[in-house]
Formats: structure tokens, sequence, C-alpha cells
């Protein structure tokens, strides 16, 4: 039977061969938006995420064949797999056979819900945080990658020490990337965070809540630099995680700018 491409006489100009002897470290789509599943606490949830793929293109080759990103992603919905830091191992590798790749890369960017019930009340609600997965390398030596961005409270040390009463305080981001030795759960990722600041933060809260919170915050008054090590030492200190950043983001309540600290681990 005739293919139906070769019946038309379509050329495939990007199999063709290029020759101007520069190698592309990275080629393909980015901001694809496609659905996918990720398991958070157990419990499958679909996301919408934005995608970022892309392989490695030889010196001698023209193009690499963008579609098939495209096609990898369809399937990927179409499994209705919970992408878990196995899953996309195993996805890495196919993704670069499907574009006849030595190396390549897979970025998702989502938004993703835990359930949380408020400290004192116990009145439950979603909370939201942001989270990335990252695939890079070869099909037999794939690194992934987890990132969380993770809303917390912050109050000033200083502020604290030389007021009469009440001290400042803001609302600040956590972000995590950690490699993945081993799987850790999403909201476990979010626990660091959480655990080291400040007070976390919650949604819904009733009067008695919002007491608590404000009372945490007071006994635990934290710098920028003291929440980035505080999450930085509980981050290094867990066997499943190889390399690792922590950044965190002051929104200040009494400057129109951010403090800002990074560590890398």
């Amino acid at each position: 039977m005739t293919n139906l491409t070769d019946a038309l006489h379509i050329p495939d100009t990007q199999s063709s061969r290029d020759h101007r002897h520069l190698a592309i470290q990275r080629v393909g789509v980015k901001g694809v938006a496609w659905p996918l599943t990720i398991e958070v606490a157990g419990q499958p949830q679909p996301v919408q995420a934005q995608w970022t793929l892309d392989v490695a293109l030889a010196a001698e080759a023209k193009g690499t064949h963008m579609s098939r990103f495209v096609a990898w992603l369809d399937a990927l919905h179409g499994d209705g797999v919970a992408l878990t830091a196995a899953e996309l191992r195993s996805r890495h590798a196919q993704m670069l056979q499907k574009l006849g790749a030595d190396a390549g890369r897979v970025e998702a960017a989502f938004g993703f819900f835990i359930r949380k019930r408020a400290p004192v009340s116990g009145v439950a609600s979603l909370m939201d945080y942001r989270g990335r997965w990252i695939a890079e390398g070869r099909a037999d030596a794939t690194t992934v990658w987890a990132e969380v961005v993770v809303p917390v409270k912050t109050l000033c040390p200083c502020s604290k020490e030389i007021s009469d009463y009440g001290a400042h305080n803001q609302r600040s981001e956590v972000t995590i990337r950690a490699e993945l030795l081993q799987p850790v759960p999403w909201h476990e990722l979010v626990r660091f965070a959480e655990d080291q600041a400040s007070s976390e933060l919650w949604p819904l809260l009733k009067r008695t809540d919002e007491k608590w919170v404000t009372e945490r915050a007071y006994e635990n008054p934290k710098f920028v630099e003291d929440l980035v090590r505080d999450v930085a030492l509980a981050v290094r200190q867990d066997p499943r995680i190889g390399r690792a950043s922590v950044e965190v983001e002051n929104f200040e309540s009494i400057h129109n700018h951010s403090a800002w600290a990074r560590i890398e681990l």
C-alpha cells in the first residue's frame, strides 16, 4: 500500500542534512498548555500544566520533528497515569526515542492543592501551591527534579526586639528545587517550608485560628536568612534528596521591595 506522504511527494526537509557544523543543545517547544495528572498525598489530582519539551540536535541534522513532542504529550495524557518521578524518568526515555535524540529535557509547571485543617477550629479548606517537574539528561542517565513554591508567614526579629509592642510581618514564598534520588511526595516537600516558617498559612481561618497564627508567628520570629538556612538544613538531612536549592522571598510590609536569599546544596 502506498504511503500517503509518498504519494503526494511531500519532502521531509527537517530530516535533511545541515552544513553549518553547529550543534544545538536545546530545541523544541515551550508554552504548551496540556493536562496532566499528578499524585498528591496518595491521590491522583488532575492539573493543567505549561510544558517545555526539547532535545539536543546534532550538528549535521537540519531540524527536529516538533509535532512528535505534542504526540508524546497526547500519549501521556491518553494513558491516564499519574506522573510520578519514576514514571517521568521512563517517559523521558520514551520521548528521546520518539525524537531520535541522545539527550533532552522535559519541564512541566502547574498548580496543585492540599487539603488542610486550621490549627484550632479544625475547619478544612484547600491550599494552593505551585509545582514543577523537570527531567533532563540521556535515556540511561535521567535526572529528575521536583520544585515547589510554598507561601508562608514570617515575622521580623529586629522589629520585635526594638518595638514596645507588636512586630512587622509579611507573607513570604519558599522555593525548593530537589533532585530526587528516591520519591518524595509533594506534601512532604511542602512541609519542609511550612515547618520552618514563623507560621504556615491556611485559606480559611476562624477567629481562634487567627489568634493562634498571630501568636505563633510572634513567638517564632525569623529573618529571611534564618528561614532559608532552616529549610536548607531540613532538605539536606533527607537522604532521598541529592542536589537542591532553596530560595526565600519576603514581600516586606515596611518596604517597597523584597528581602531575598538563596542557598545551593
